[in-house]
C-alpha cells in the first residue's frame, strides 16, 4: 500500500497541468468552431437578404406589367429571327 502513494503522487503532479492543459485546448477550439459557425451565418443571412431583393424586384417587374413582358420577350424572339433571316438571304446573294 505504501508504494502506490508516489505512483498516485506522480499521476498527480502530472495529471492535473496536462488536464488543464488539454481543457484549456479544448475550450479555445470550441471557440473557433462557434466564431466560424457565426461567420457562416452572417453569410447565409447576407446573400438570403440579396436574393430576396431580387426577388422582390423580379415581383415588381412582373406584376407592373407581366403580360406585356412576355409579349416583349416574343417580340424581340421574332426580330431576331427576321435578322437571321435577313443575314441569310444576303450570305446567299453574294455567293
Amino acid at each position: 500500500m505504501g508504494e502506490l502513494i508516489p505512483i498516485a503522487a506522480i499521476l498527480m503532479v502530472f495529471g492535473i497541468p496536462m488536464l488543464a492543459i488539454w481543457t484549456k485546448h479544448r475550450k479555445e477550439m470550441m471557440q473557433m468552431q462557434a466564431n466560424t459557425t457565426a461567420e457562416k451565418a452572417a453569410q447565409y443571412a447576407a446573400s438570403n437578404k440579396e436574393l430576396e431583393d431580387r426577388v422582390r424586384v423580379l415581383e415588381r417587374i412582373v406584376t407592373d406589367g407581366g403580360y406585356d413582358v412576355a409579349t416583349q420577350i416574343e417580340a424581340l424572339r421574332d426580330t431576331r429571327r427576321v435578322e437571321e433571316r435577313l443575314e441569310d438571304q444576303r450570305d446567299t446573294s453574294r455567293n
